[in-house]
């Protein structure tokens, strides 16, 4: 039972919340702007790792490696929320006995085709929260009062 209304977590629960996570989404930098996709994958060590065809995304981090990662979640039987920001670098997993460590891990595409290339994010940072989800009740600011100045 969380005490606090927001809790910041330990690298240790980082870690734990990412191995329960399904989805992310990865921010890589395409053409000097940020892009996001979302990803499945597994955690491997302290890195996570993903399949993925070639395109946009593999280009990026062919480009630069740097990339964050970010996973969330809900828990209904304690109304709490959580939400774990990885940042660190990419590589494609090229050295065979590399890929054959990746095959006992659950990074199997959702898509249709091919996705070949396997990407290691190795963490350099890994910060997250977890907090209580306010009562829609709370959420009661009508728009004419969000929209009014201070001066008024």
């Amino acid at each position: 039972m969380i005490t606090e209304s927001n809790m910041i977590l330990s690298s240790a629960n980082c870690w734990s919340y990412l191995r329960r996570g399904e989805i992310g989404r990865l921010a890589v930098i395409i053409d000097d702007a940020p892009e996001i996709f979302p990803i499945n994958f597994a955690v491997q060590h302290s890195a996570i790792v993903f399949r993925s065809a070639e395109g946009s995304k593999i280009d990026a981090l062919l480009h630069t490696s740097r990339v964050a990662l970010e996973v969330d979640g809900f828990e209904p039987e304690s109304n709490t929320a959580w939400s774990v920001v990885l940042k660190g670098r990419a590589k494609p997993i090229n050295d065979t006995d590399e890929l054959l460590d990746t095959l006992s891990l659950d990074v199997f595409p959702w898509q249709p085709g091919a996705k070949n290339r396997f990407i290691r994010i190795d963490a350099e940072v890994v910060t997250g929260r977890r907090f209580i989800v306010a009562d829609s009740s709370t959420w009661s600011t009508s728009l004419g009062q969000a929209a009014q100045s201070p001066n008024e």
